[in-house]
């Protein structure tokens, strides 16, 4: 692992940016509120999971547990799904929004490197924009695998190396030096797991793989989900001076007053690999 790099950092991301939803929130809100996808993200990888009764399925990095609270209805008969995170705040948050369900789901604070589960346990395993921030991925990999049932399948999300590759030129070079430890798209930090790696990084564990890709963009009309997405990837204990976030409120605001929008594009899609 790259000790430089704070979301491969298990204890940064359980007690700093994933201790609770909202630093998720704040970067989710913004793909919910300004995609132009002809379907939602979490319906998208909901059908992919193509769920029968009475299977039994696993989330690793289940977060405040989206992908069931928008899917709910759709969740068949007698499955037995098992929730967990590194953060227990997450797994918390999951286990209230699910408690009125009336779907069984049991939940656990779990690292992926480790899994508390006999062999052959589960018939998918859902990895939903995890995955790169495994420290050991082989070792989480030989954990999913294991847990999987014979043709047991994982359903892993990433993102790609153009995943808004826009915002990092939004951000001027004087703010980008102020608040040095800013991690932005497109300033050659690739993601450990990508849609360009990810498929030799799962060979050596599952027999089948295939790529679904999920197409969507972002047309911005607002400075202020922007700004906080923006600022949901910073460190805690980095004190932003006040006027490099009026700096920013300003140029995207003349930006969008201009265009009528920001447009940045999106790269992720879903590896579905069969044990």
């Amino acid at each position: 692992m790259d000790s430089k790099d704070p979301f491969r950092d298990s204890d940064y991301l359980q007690k700093n940016q994933y201790r609770d939803s909202s630093n998720l929130d704040a970067r989710a809100a913004l793909h919910r509120q300004f995609s132009t996808a002809v379907s939602d993200w979490q319906p998208w990888v909901f059908e992919l999971l193509r769920l029968e009764p009475g299977m039994r399925v696993l989330e690793c990095g289940c977060g405040p547990g989206w992908l069931w609270r928008q899917n709910v209805d759709l969740i068949p008969a007698d499955c037995h799904i098992t929730l967990t995170d590194l953060s227990p705040g997450m797994v918390a948050e999951a286990e209230v929004a699910l408690a009125e369900s009336g779907h069984r789901f049991d939940f656990q604070p779990a690292n992926i490197q480790a899994l508390e589960f006999a062999d052959g346990t589960f018939d998918v395993v859902v990895a939903n924009h995890m995955l790169y921030h495994v420290p050991d991925l082989a070792q989480g990999l030989a954990e999913v695998r294991r847990v999987l049932q014979p043709n047991g399948r994982l359903i892993a999300s990433t993102n790609g190396d153009n995943h808004m590759k826009e915002l990092a030129l939004l951000v001027p070079e004087n703010v980008q030096q102020t608040v040095a430890s800013w991690r932005m798209r497109g300033q050659g930090n690739q993601l450990p797991f990508r849609l360009e790696n990810g498929r030799s990084l799962l060979e050596p564990f599952f027999a089948q793989i295939d790529l679904h890709l999920y197409e969507d963009s972002l047309w911005v009309t607002e400075v202020e989900p922007l700004i906080a997405y923006a600022f949901s990837m910073i460190k805690p204990e980095m004190d932003v001076p006040e006027t490099a976030v009026d700096y920013l409120r300003q140029a995207w605001a003349a930006k969008i007053a201009v265009d009528g929008g920001i447009h940045i594009s999106k790269e992720s899609g879903v590896f579905e690999a069969v044990k």
